[in-house]
């Protein structure tokens, strides 16, 4: 059966989008820390990818990596699905009972109808116009910081960005056919209903790099248009691939008989292996 393993590929999305590159703002982790990666949370990280072949040399264990991208320092992506637009429906029920209060109250010296406008601005917040390249979970939400508070003047308030998106994996590891990457669909929400994984031929040893081409969105003014604009770049990682024979998980040798002392008679007898419980060195 197939091993699976993930990586986690964290962005800071507003330092990149200053910067123009992921270089320096992608920080890189897996589950096999232990089983030899290297350069766990920066953006040089080479997976371990543990392969084994039976005694006849043929592949033994595949191994299935799936990559799962975050934004540093947004809202965090276990929040419902709907939360964007609750707390817009939240922001606009706000609005109007502020009004419906300066419509009702009577006309009082000392008020000042300006600042009540700017209050009510504030509570109502910026939309993003919805385009044909930012549908879906992008499509004319209003701009929130990492609070989830609607933001008035996205110029000078903190904004949270949206996650990025992996819209491609190539380079030396798909080239010479190591791992066979595919975007699939989910019922996971977090990944917003899709998420890329692959298949690593583990039989074949060696570092292969590999690219990830990875979009992200810049918050833009056109005229009087708030809109987020997508920004594609790309950020490479490695794969470090080995192989051991398979062995027995009980006694660390080849596969075969199991030695089971019998209990009745205090003497040894044999069982054929490799059962259940096999495992790789």
């Amino acid at each position: 059966m197939a091993q699976q393993l993930a990586i986690i590929v964290l962005v800071d999305v507003g330092s990149a989008l200053e910067a123009n590159t992921l270089q320096g703002n992608t920080f890189l982790f897996d589950n096999m820390k232990l089983h030899g990666s290297e350069g766990q949370g920066t953006g040089d990280l080479v997976t371990a990818i543990h392969g084994a072949y039976w005694r006849d040399g043929s592949q033994a264990t595949e191994q299935v990596l799936n990559w799962l991208p975050y934004s540093l320092g947004s809202i965090a992506p276990t929040v419902p699905r709907g939360y964007e637009a609750d707390r817009a429906r939240q922001s606009d029920s706000q609005a109007l009972a502020e009004l419906d209060a300066i419509t009702a109250k009577p006309d009082a010296a000392g008020s000042d109808p300006a600042a009540e406008l700017k209050q009510i601005r504030k509570a109502v917040g910026t939309r993003v116009k919805t385009t044909r390249r930012t549908k879906g979970r992008l499509s004319g939400q209003k701009i929130l910081d990492v609070t989830g508070q609607v933001v008035t003047d996205p110029t000078k308030d903190a904004y949270s960005y949206p996650g990025p998106v992996i819209t491609d994996i190539y380079g030396q590891a798909v080239d010479e056919k190591i791992m066979y990457p595919a975007e699939y669909g989910s019922p996971d929400l977090v990944t917003d209903g899709w998420y890329w994984s692959a298949t690593v031929d583990s039989s074949r040893p060696g570092t292969y790099a590999y690219t990830m081409r990875i979009q992200l969105h810049k918050l833009v003014q056109k005229g009087s248009e708030t809109l987020w604009e997508p920004v594609n770049m790309t950020c490479e990682s490695k794969l470090k691939v080995t192989t051991e024979p398979k062995v027995n998980g009980f006694t660390g040798a080849g596969l075969g008989l199991l030695p089971i002392r019998s209990t009745d008679r205090g003497g040894s007898m044999y069982a054929q292996g490799p059962g259940p419980h096999d495992t790789t060195a």
